[in-house]
């Protein structure tokens, strides 16, 4: 009888990394878990790619350990890992099934194999017509979805895509996510890194958010974002408000027929609800304001950069 693991697919430790004086990484921890699409944040420069190329086996941690599914990271783990980079790779020079079948074969399979499987991801993206092309002789978008096929042809267990939308046109862009989801629902782990954090809340269910080389915030999406809710609600309604309304609370972003509720923090919504009926407001809907991972972001970074702050106090 088979015993399916339990083990985290990626679990990070205390890891550092230093490029001469620059600290990349700076002891980031974090555990990815196994039913999550997990994604990884910050802006540019903060450290997100430099982690990625420690998971991927490129370059080593400085101090600290990775392990993948419970083993401490090894030569053999990147035959179970896709890894599309944001700065793509592909040799321009060969014909695409050439290449697809050559980046295959790296992996572990068989040219036969590899052919079935490179057809049919090409047929998927309506690319059957460009097996004998060079990579050179096709638009950006094209490549980029080659790219994508090269990095998911071995079906990895961990597929780590790096700003991976980035220059393709809205009907690819959906075509590669609902592949990215099909895969995941079929037991691909995900680690999606950007620096868009709207594309991050259509996707990730987990997230680690790095600044500068360290790990600031991590958890479920859903908990951190009601972590930091501020108590607002938006309420849509018909005909005139009562003016007791902007007496008894503080009114935000007010349209003809919507507005920002900002409630005191001893309120809840059900208070707030019954004093709308009471007084008379149509009600045509009502719903909790969550904030956005980048208002949650640019939050955190503020706390954190105050808190580092020295101290004045002789």
């Amino acid at each position: 009888m088979n015993e399916t693991t339990t083990a985290p697919v990626i679990e990070v430790r205390n890891v550092t990394k230093t490029y001469g004086e620059k600290v990349a990484v700076d002891d980031v921890t974090f555990t990815m878990p196994p039913d999550a699409i997990l994604g990884l944040l910050g802006p540019n420069g903060a450290g997100k790619t430099s982690l990625i190329r420690m998971i991927t086996t490129i370059t080593a941690p400085d101090s600290g350990a990775i392990f993948f599914q419970g083993q401490a990271l090894n030569g053999y783990h990147p035959t179970q890992i896709g890894y599309l980079p944001e700065e793509r790779g592909l040799y321009k020079q060969m014909y695409v099934g050439e290449q697809l079948l050559y980046l295959a074969q790296l992996k572990g399979m068989t040219a036969k194999a590899a052919e079935s499987r490179a057809r049919e991801w090409l047929a998927k993206f309506e690319l059957e017509g460009q097996w004998q092309k060079k990579v050179e002789e096709l638009s950006k978008g094209m490549q980029q979805q080659v790219q994508f096929i090269a990095t998911v042809l071995h079906e990895p267990k961990l597929l780590i895509l790096d700003e991976p939308f980035s220059g393709l046109d809205p009907v690819n862009a959906n075509r590669m996510r609902a592949e990215i989801l099909r895969m995941h629902a079929n037991g691909t782990a995900v680690i999606f890194s950007t620096h868009r954090m709207e594309q991050v809340e259509e996707l990730c269910e987990y997230i680690v958010l790095i600044d500068r080389g360290r790990n600031i915030l991590q958890g479920k999406v859903r908990e951190i974002r009601r972590q930091f809710m501020e108590h607002r609600y938006r309420l849509n309604f018909s005909g005139e408000l009562p003016p007791a309304l902007a007496e008894r609370y503080t009114l935000l972003n007010p349209t003809v027929s919507g507005v920002d509720i900002q409630l005191d923090a001893h309120l809840t919504s059900n208070d707030l609800l019954r004093d709308l009926l009471n007084i008379g407001v149509e009600i045509q809907g009502f719903q909790e304001i969550l904030p956005s991972l980048n208002e949650i972001f640019i939050k955190r970074v503020s706390r954190v950069a105050a808190a580092e702050q020295p101290s004045t106090t002789p």
